[in-house]
């Protein structure tokens, strides 16, 4: 029979929460933007208690009042929830904290006709305003008062030596409806001890201030979420002002709970939502209308933050929770010591056979790390640096070699990706090496490195794929060959090869001029025969006769002679030996002369007091070398004024080398052409081949030992040429 009755209770309860709640209708504004931490865990216990009743339908709109408090916004919201609200009927609107409560207040008769308000969250609450607007027989609410003065007393407890109590507020709205709250606590407060009301211009502000340890001191923390500039402060920004203060900070509501506060008498904000929820079903229910406050208060506190500032709170008159304690040793493995003692006898065979299987544990290990040593020996035999990454990109090993090859310690890469040491030069140096070598296998299998010793290096990579069969890990191994000596050499036989090409093609080019001069030797001697015939002929014989022929004669031996110069300057020089450098160049101005002369290019040669000018080398390339820049300053100053253009050449003796500077004043090489002029197959010109100025870097630097280099002057290009003196 009691059974029975209890069945028909339950049956009873059901059907009369279902019929009364039966197509009910809720409207909840919220004050805030959807995020805002206060708010909406004020929802979501409001939600928690709705939805136990599946007829309720409720309907959730969002205002910015955190962000934007402007009238032109608060009047475009208007007008947006006029369209939202058309024609729609409710049995009750929640407004959620001041903005909302005085928004459905102000627009009352435009959105709604008869509906019942609670008003949630709100510090204060005003008859004469809720008469004002004709709802005061329709208005619920649930006053949101923090209790400031049981915080304070609680701080006094929990530190019974302070000194100076800061409490902290922002110039939001909401703060000025604390601030009565406040003048109390100063009134009733302000004789025992220092007292400080802190509103600060920024967040940053407190930052600072409280970044340094303060004896005897604590703070009393309301709400910061606006700077005094409007700037809104996130909950992130404030979580982590609080946690890092050197002051123990208490709060007052659970907002900051957890999360670096030393704790206090709080509002749960989920606990204040469900309160609020049982007053709407209430109004709908009993059309039961009152203002009523929220005291049901926990009193919650950090253990990690008062194991920080060494507070104690056994002295704390109430029932209290203790968060972020630490779990000991039994409370973490209480179910594991449970059944170690009820399987013991089990667990002595147990016992025993594990010391059997260490024993021969121990064994085998023992052969594995002989093994492992020779291994390690080995490996780090290899000149070359070798790693191994698993199938993840973590580095699993690696030799000696390869920790020198990124300047690393032992310590510091197992376990760890290349893209982890974002510090080190070399490793992300690696990283896009390795990238490249993936692109293309053949085309990157090269790259040059500058190892942790300064030492440029050039490596050949070699990858390959491992699998374990016991553990079926699988990943790379790298290999780094260091080919430095051989491509030195490749490139030594190239540059070889290069000279010997440019020298044959001289010879070639020797041979043609040769044929060409035997040409026009013939023709010489035919024109000096009848030149004489033609003045031994004459019947007149006179002295305008004879300085006629003297001039034809003086025209025909300096072409002889220029023949014969260049045909001696075209042909390569087929070993090194002992020439005077000054006589050389001027060789070679005496072959283009006419072409400098009529271009009016002034040339100046200049040899410093007891210089040495002879060099050991390959005199007519070191003269093709000359000659080369001699034709490039003389193209550059084709562009200049005619009365203005000069190459001067200076002689002299430094540091037992001889140093010959070519400068002009043709304006210079633009600074980016600078580095690249010395290049193979680059040119400044239009229609240039890019060889001449390298072979003549390859014939100073490679063949003779020395040093060609450029620079910009104030009016032009200086080439430099440093050679060993004999």
């Amino acid at each position: 029979m009691k059974k029975l009755l209890i069945i028909y209770f339950i049956f009873c309860t059901f059907f009369l929460s279902t019929f009364l709640f039966a197509n009910s209708s809720i409207l909840i504004i919220n004050s805030y933007h959807k995020g805002y931490e206060f708010s909406d865990k004020i929802i979501s216990g409001l939600e928690e208690e709705l939805h136990k009743y599946q007829d309720i339908d409720f309907n959730l709109l969002y205002m910015d009042s955190k962000r934007i408090t402007s009238q032109e916004y608060f009047k475009n919201l208007k007008n947006l929830y006029k369209v939202q609200l058309q024609n729609r009927k409710y049995d009750l609107v929640i407004a959620v904290d001041r903005f909302a409560y005085d928004f459905v207040l102000e627009n009352y008769d435009e959105f709604f006709v008869d509906e019942a308000i609670l008003a949630v969250g709100i510090e204060n609450f005003s008859e004469m305003k809720a008469r004002k607007h004709g709802v005061e027989k329709k208005v619920s609410a649930l006053l949101e008062k923090r209790d400031l003065s049981a915080n304070v007393k609680l701080i006094e407890t929990i530190i019974p030596t302070i000194k100076k109590l800061y409490v902290i507020n922002d110039k939001s709205i909401n703060a000025k409806h604390t601030e009565p709250l406040i003048k109390e606590l100063f009134d009733k407060f302000h004789n025992k001890y220092k007292l400080i009301y802190l509103r600060e211009n920024s967040l940053k502000d407190l930052e600072k201030r409280f970044s340094k340890y303060e004896e005897n001191s604590g703070i009393l923390f309301i709400r910061f979420y606006k700077d005094s500039d409007g700037k809104l402060n996130k909950n992130q920004a404030i979580e982590k002002f609080i946690k890092n203060s050197k002051v123990p900070v208490f709060i007052t509501d659970s907002i900051f709970n957890k999360k670096g506060a030393v704790g206090g008498k709080i509002v749960d904000l989920v606990k204040f939502g469900n309160s609020a929820g049982l007053m709407a079903l209430d109004i709908i229910e009993n059309k039961n209308y009152e203002i009523k406050g929220f005291n049901d208060f926990d009193y919650v506190f950090d253990a990690k933050k008062l194991d920080q500032f060494t507070l104690a709170v056994n002295q704390v008159p109430h029932d209290y929770k203790i968060v972020n304690r630490r779990l000991t040793f039994y409370d973490k493995n209480r179910g594991l010591i449970d059944f170690v003692f009820t399987i013991s006898p089990i667990l002595v065979l147990l016992i025993i056979g594990l010391f059997h299987n260490i024993y021969l544990r121990k064994k085998t290990e023992k052969i594995l790390i002989q093994r492992i040593e020779f291994d390690s020996v080995l490996l780090n035999a290899i000149e070359s640096p070798i790693f191994w990454q698993n199938k993840d990109g973590e580095i699993v090993d690696s030799n000696k070699k390869f920790f020198n090859f990124l300047g690393l310690k032992n310590l510091d890469i197992y376990g760890k990706k290349l893209n982890d040491f974002k510090d080190n030069k070399n490793a992300l140096k690696l990283i896009d090496i390795l990238d490249k070598y993936e692109e293309d296998k053949k085309q990157n299998n090269f790259f040059n490195f500058q190892t942790s010793k300064n030492e440029n290096k050039i490596y050949f990579i070699k990858q390959a794929s491992y699998c374990d069969s016991k553990t079926k890990e699988s990943g790379t191994v790298t290999i780094f060959t260091d080919v430095t000596k051989e491509k030195k050499f490749e490139l030594e036989q190239e540059k070889n090869q290069e000279f010997v090409i440019q020298q044959s093609k001289l010879a070639e080019i020797g041979e043609i001029f040769s044929s060409i001069a035997h040409q026009w030797k013939s023709p010489l001697v035919e024109i000096t025969t009848i030149a004489q015939e033609s003045f031994y002929s004459s019947n007149t014989n006179t002295s305008e006769d004879e300085s006629y022929v003297k001039d034809i004669m003086t025209q025909v031996d300096y072409m002889n002679n220029t023949i014969n110069d260049f045909q001696n300057f075209i042909v390569p020089s087929n070993e090194k030996k002992v020439f005077d450098a000054k006589e050389s160049i001027v060789s070679i101005l005496e072959i283009v002369n006419h072409n400098i002369k009529y271009n009016y290019i002034n040339v100046n040669i200049e040899v410093l007091k007891n210089t040495n000018t002879n060099i050991y080398g390959y005199r007519n390339e070191f003269m093709q070398s000359v000659l080369n820049i001699i034709n490039n300053a003389k193209d550059e100053l084709l562009k200049n004024d005619l009365k203005n253009r000069k190459i001067d050449i200076k002689f002299y003796n430094e540091n037992k080398k001889l140093l010959i500077k070519i400068q002009d004043n043709a304006g210079g090489i633009e600074t980016p052409k600078l580095k690249k002029i010395f290049r193979p197959y680059y040119s400044t010109k239009k229609d240039g081949h890019g060889i001449g100025l390298y072979m003549a870097k390859m014939i100073i630097e490679d063949k003779m030992n020395g040093k060609i280099e450029v620079e910009n002057i104030k009016d032009g290009a200086c080439f430099k040429m440093t050679l060993g003196s004999v």
